[in-house]
């Protein structure tokens, strides 16, 4: 016989590379995913002068919620708790904050909500309710660490001010490598110049294809598998790019992680997640090496679950009060 159902939750995670939804069935006070939609566009939600658009997620979101209530023949069942986690929450979610609560609480009959960063939702798929630090690595990159206190956090600043390592990072390092080739200046590759030229056209025509594109951090990131591609095949410009990654994602892992490190009962955990992961071993094999280096005695974890699984399980903890990890006016904010 299928458990009870006690309450249904729904999570969301909103990134550079569109929104997933999911819709669990909390027994216990574990959630049990029964379908995910998504992602629901291959663009991020797009941003304007109060940040990430709540209107535009909003008009992504619920239909998603609608069909998987539909789908478990509970079309219009009260969803107990949701969890948005979103890219840029931090720095550009002021919109969602002040728009989003009300939103799903008319549209869905929310009585709990979560709203946080993409980060928060990653720590929370991968290491649960420990202390420790997560890097999230996909488009951007962020590393976020807490001893169940406070937060710590290390970069997401932006494919223009920083997510050092990140897949927009490597991609346009390539590209900055194509570019050098094109030019016959030092540094330049000229197998990422042919992969740039198969995926883009003549670098010449690269400004115009690139700059004005509101999704320019995945357009960069698109290239990442190209570097990637390059440094398993020995070039060694792009084997530098990617040893070049791992040393700044190493960097933001240390800088996360809490300060002290001395409780024997719960050691702190690192986990990387995220599809950067996805290039595999030309970017893990020197990953590896510089995290064994520089944090010898910190346990890493590479689990497969990210931050919709995340979301899932901070919506379930809202249904019954549990809940540790520290809320926070911009990483976490409960509704």
């Amino acid at each position: 016989m299928a458990p009870a159902v006690t309450a249904w939750v729904l999570g969301v995670d909103s990134g550079g590379t569109g929104v997933r939804v999911a819709l669990a069935a909390v027994d216990a006070g574990r959630p049990e995913p029964v379908g995910v939609v998504g992602p629901l566009t291959a663009d991020p939600v797009p941003t304007g002068p109060d940040g990430i658009s709540a209107d535009a997620l909003s008009d992504r979101l619920l239909p998603a919620a609608r069909r998987l209530r539909e789908a478990v023949g509970e079309p219009d069942g009260e969803v107990a708790a949701v969890c948005v986690g979103a890219a840029g929450m931090a720095t550009l979610g002021a919109d969602l904050r002040a728009t989003l609560p009300g939103v799903l609480r008319q549209a869905l009959g929310v009585r709990r909500l979560a709203l946080a960063a993409d980060a928060v939702t990653a720590y929370a798929g991968a290491l649960g309710e420990r202390p420790g630090a997560v890097v999230a690595a996909g488009t951007g990159l962020i590393a976020l660490g807490t001893d169940l206190v406070g937060w710590r956090r290390a970069d997401g600043w932006g494919h223009l001010l920083g997510d050092c390592g990140g897949g927009a990072w490597i991609g346009r390092a390539g590209l900055e490598a194509a570019a050098r080739a094109h030019d016959g200046r030092p540094g330049g590759s000229a197998p990422l110049l042919r992969r740039a030229e198969e995926l883009f056209g003549p670098v010449e025509r690269l400004p115009e294809r690139l700059y004005p594109r509101a999704d320019r951090p995945a357009v960069l990131a698109s290239f990442a598998p190209r570097v990637g591609a390059c440094a398993a095949e020995g070039d060694p410009v792009a084997v530098g790019i990617l040893a070049d990654a791992a040393r700044e994602i190493a960097a933001s892992a240390a800088a996360a992680l809490p300060a002290r490190q001395d409780d024997v009962q719960s050691p702190a955990q690192l986990a990387v997640v995220g599809g950067l992961l996805g290039l595999g071993e030309p970017l893990l094999g020197p990953l590896r090496k510089e995290l064994s280096e520089r944090l010898p005695d910190v346990p890493t974890h590479w689990p497969e679950s990210g931050p919709l699984d995340g979301a899932l399980r901070l919506a379930a903890g809202l249904c019954d009060g549990r809940r540790t990890l520290p809320a926070d006016g911009r990483l976490l904010t409960l509704h």
